[in-house]
Parts: structure tokens; sequence; C-alpha cells
């Protein structure tokens, strides 16, 4: 699972026992070099789906890690993307990979990093497009109407919040097991140690999100990314919530 520049075993330890905010300045040096780094077939994916959704010119990437989002959004956005994330380390992973990363797929926009909490954004709605990628487990079901609210201030009328869901695991399945135990133990290392580290796989539910999306002001509508391939049912692996501003 790991590469050989990845964190070692003890360095996930220590990670685990920490807050979210700590563990992930501590990770972040060798994030990218472990698999919860958003893989790039999926970017790739996000892109060719959004693309003929534009044209966009202010791109904003929530909990933006070390910049995987913000790559997608530098090949979309024609003006300005910003980076926003809780996490210092983060950042600073983020911008040193902005500043040596290259493709021709790249617009001109400037780039910038913003370290700030997601469920209080520091930007007035000068956004068209907003993204986030693998944040979504942070966040208690109780908390997402907050999140969802500051995505919907930051856009302009008609911006778009887009992130991708995967389809969940079969029952029974090992993948679904998996899950179910990493939720399960994760709870049990939150009632008996503080501080907190929140991460659940399995509470973020499509039908509750998409309903907490219209209460916040959103139409919102999924798109396949066909890219990704089907389950033996026809339905696509991972499909794309598309949220836009009314």
């Amino acid at each position: 699972m790991f590469t050989p520049q990845g964190p070692t075993l003890r360095e996930l330890a220590v990670q685990a026992f920490s807050s979210i905010e700590h563990g992930y300045d501590l990770l972040a040096p060798k994030f990218d070099h472990t698999p919860f780094r958003t893989p790039g077939h999926l970017l790739d994916a996000v892109v060719r789906t959004v693309r003929p959704l534009g044209p966009f010119a202010n791109g904003l990437d929530i909990c933006c890690g070390t910049g995987a989002g913000a790559g997608v959004l530098r090949r979309l956005c024609d003006e300005r993307v910003a980076g926003v994330d809780f996490s210092a380390g983060m950042l600073t992973a983020a911008a040193a990979s902005a500043s040596s990363a290259a493709s021709p797929e790249f617009t001109s926009a400037a780039v910038d990093w913003v370290r700030a909490d997601a469920r209080a954004l520091p930007f007035a709605p000068v956004f068209d497009l907003a993204v986030s990628f693998g944040a979504f487990g942070h966040f208690l079901p109780a908390e997402r109407p907050v999140l969802f609210a500051q995505a919907h201030a930051v856009l302009r009328p008609g911006g778009l919040f887009v992130f991708p869901v995967p389809a969940p695991p079969r029952v029974g399945t090992p993948l679904y097991w998996a899950l179910w135990g990493f939720d399960t133990a994760m709870r049990l290392r939150n009632l008996l140690w503080h501080p907190r580290f929140v991460m659940y796989y399995r509470t973020f539910k499509l039908p509750d999100v998409r309903d907490e999306l219209a209460r916040t002001g959103f139409t919102t509508r999924l798109l396949p990314l066909t890219d990704l391939g089907q389950r033996p049912d026809g339905s696509p692996r991972c499909a794309l919530v598309v949220a836009r501003r009314k």
C-alpha cells in the first residue's frame, strides 16, 4: 500500500493518536506517497466531466490537502485558483508541489494557498467552481450543513460545487467489512482517546447529502464518471455530484 518514501508504521500510529490538524501536519511531507492521495485517474475523470460545464474564471479547492484538487482547477480555471486547508503542513506541501509541477494542460491562473477552517471560509462570493476531494469523512453529519453553507456562500450565483462520490460497496463484500471495521475502530479510538481524530467512511450517505445541499440552496444532479467503469448492475462505479448555486 505504501511506497518506500511513505510514512512508517510508527509515524502512522503517532498521526492516528493526534488531532486532525496536527496529524496532517505530521503526515504532510509524505502524504503523496500514501494511498490516501486522490488517484490521478479520478482527477482526470473529473476534469473531463466538468470541463463542458464551464467556462470558469476562479476556482476553490476546499480542504485542499497537498493540492490534488487545485491541480484539477488549474486545468479548468482561467484567472485564479485558491486552495484552503487548516493544516499548515499540508499547505506547505501543496505550495511546494505546485511550484514544481508543470503540465501543458495548466492555464495561466494564479494560485493562492490559504489557511482556514472550511466551516468558516474567509472569502467573498467570487468563485465559479468549488471542488473537494476525500475530505468529507473528517466532518460529522451534524457539521455538513455548515460546510455546505460555506461552499454556497463563496460561489457566485450559478457557481458549481462538485465532488466525486464512489458507489457504496455491496453488503458483505470485503470492502464493506473493511470500511465497517475502520469506522468501528475509529469510534472506539475517539471514545477512549482525546483529542478526537474524525475520519469515518460510512457517514456520507448520498440521499442525505443531496437533501442537505437542497436545503442550503443548491440544485443538484449526478453525472457518471464513465471513465472509471461500471458495476455488474450497470451503475457507475463513481459519480460526480454537481451542485449549482441558485
